[in-house]
């Protein structure tokens, strides 16, 4: 009977970890890239097509399985309802893809409990689960291909894992790869059935993006691509490393080159890897997985110069896993690592996610989502046009037709890019002439052409500033939201009829 409890100290575990995670919902710390998701989702509910804006198709979203995951919830719950069940969902699903990884790397039903509650409060596992994105998706169809098809050895899922995958987001190819090798050298023989539903994975979401978008990849790496992509010298690329990696390899992201912190874990996160692989465990063959991926993903990633800090998380969390494992087993003195490792990094970095998500949410919903609220209220014909960047809250919740400064939810900006990359903006505007223009700018300061085509075509309707919500009636919230101010300042345009 003892045993049969204590081997369900797991699941206890995802349940109390979910649950004590659903506080974080109250921060309404959603990011901005899930509402284009969602908007790409409700779009299919309305016009039946995969796209942004109307009946033009479109790869908008970064990805296309959690689009039909999205537009399940919608379809369930309705538009005004789905978002936190989504959350909930996704939650749910990242915490069962702990539980896998759990079984993967320790025997201890206890240690496996700890360890899910304590990898699962940490920065990145926090906003996997709350900020609306397809990583909670991602990671459990991850950690489930480890756990069913190379740990279980279940076939089927050694065909199919990978191409739910890959239709999750393109760049998991990295994942796939590096599984395929390590699994190579390990085993000295070939899967072939997971080389099958690798290549299917590939030729099916490549061939989804051809035959339905007319495109080989999806749209926003084109995009971003098209605007981001810069010329770098070698000491160039050098120097950015090192300006970067310190932000990105651990779970803080602060302002400055350097993060001391990241820099030691890190080490620590080497030391322990090392530690466990010399001891010549069968786990190692899963260790080496994660550990090799999540360096070659950071790696890949920053050398890219790709700085959106969520494809940064699941290798932040991976790359820690050793250092749980460590201290979870240690036979002496288990109890002092534990603590001290609770006390010096889980809890600040918990109260550092904390602080993080109200007052970004604050940024986010109760300032971004305003904007878009107005207009929704101002503007009653939803098909007129406003250029914007970024193509988050404000399109979903203005519901206003979107043209968005990076290209991402309307091609045709890309092509005013192609022509004059510097004057971009101004040509479409003069171009597509969008009802409605918001912007970080004053577009009337200058004395030059296109200030005078502003002031000649477009006036100022609103002015929407962050130090304007920096206030609250409960104190502690008003001094994290002054501590760290979240949001952008912006003014907004109303075309002269």
């Amino acid at each position: 009977m003892s045993e049969t409890k204590n081997s369900r100290f797991p699941i206890y575990a995802v349940i109390f970890t979910v649950l004590f995670k659903l506080l974080f919902l109250l921060t309404h710390y959603i990011q901005e890239d899930a509402f284009i998701t969602w908007r790409v989702a409700q779009n299919l509910l309305d016009y039946g097509v995969i796209g942004f804006n109307g009946d033009t198709k479109i790869s908008a979203s970064t990805t296309h399985l959690y689009v039909f995951v999205s537009y399940i919830f919608n379809f369930v719950f309705g538009k005004e309802n789905f978002i936190e069940p989504l959350l909930i969902f996704n939650s749910l699903l990242f915490t069962i893809g702990t539980l896998f990884l759990s079984h993967l790397v320790l025997k201890n039903p206890l240690h496996k409990a700890i360890f899910i509650f304590l990898i699962g409060i940490l920065p990145p596992s926090i906003k996997i689960s709350i900020l609306g994105m397809e990583y909670g998706l991602l990671f459990f169809l991850e950690m489930s291909l480890l756990y069913y098809g190379f740990y279980k050895g279940k076939k089927w899922v050694l065909a199919l894992l990978p191409v739910l995958i890959m239709f999750t987001r393109i760049d998991t190819v990295i994942f796939l790869g590096i599984v395929f090798l390590v699994d190579l050298f390990w085993n000295k023989k070939i899967r072939w059935i997971y080389v099958f539903g690798g290549i299917w994975g590939v030729l099916f979401t490549v061939a989804f993006n051809w035959f339905y978008f007319g495109e080989l990849v999806n749209n926003t790496i084109t995009a971003k691509k098209l605007l981001y992509e810069q010329s770098f010298t070698l000491q160039q690329h050098i120097n950015y490393f090192f300006a970067s990696f310190g932000n990105f390899w651990g779970m803080l992201k602060v302002p400055g080159n350097f993060n001391p912190v990241t820099v030691v874990v890190l080490i620590f996160e080497l030391l322990c890897f090392i530690y466990l692989v010399r001891q010549r465990n069968n786990r190692n063959y899963f260790l080496w997985m994660i550990f090799i991926f999540g360096w070659i993903k950071q790696i890949i990633f920053i050398s890219q110069k790709s700085l959106f800090d969520w494809y940064y998380w699941v290798p932040q969390l991976l790359l820690f896993v050793p250092v749980l494992i460590f201290i979870l087993e240690q036979k002496e003195k288990r109890n002092l690592w534990l603590s001290l490792l609770i006390i010096f990094y889980i809890v600040p970095m918990l109260a550092f996610q904390t602080i993080h998500s109200i007052a970004t949410g604050n940024g986010e919903w109760n300032y971004r989502r305003t904007i878009g609220v107005f207009l929704n209220q101002y503007e009653k014909d939803k098909n007129q046009w406003i250029l914007l960047e970024p193509a988050g809250y404000v399109p979903y919740f203005s519901e206003l037709k979107t043209i968005d400064e990076v290209g991402l939810v309307d091609k045709q900006i890309q092509e005013e890019i192609k022509k004059d990359k510097a004057n971009y903006w101004i040509n479409t505007v003069k171009t597509r002439k969008p009802k409605y223009l918001l912007s970080y700018k004053n577009l009337y300061e200058g004395n030059d052409a296109n200030a005078v085509y502003y002031q000649t075509h477009y006036r100022l309707l609103k002015e929407f500033r962050v130090k304007d919500h920096l206030k609250s009636d409960h104190k502690i919230l008003e001094k994290i939201y002054q501590l760290k101010p979240s949001g952008t300042d912006y003014n907004l345009y109303i075309k002269i009829e």
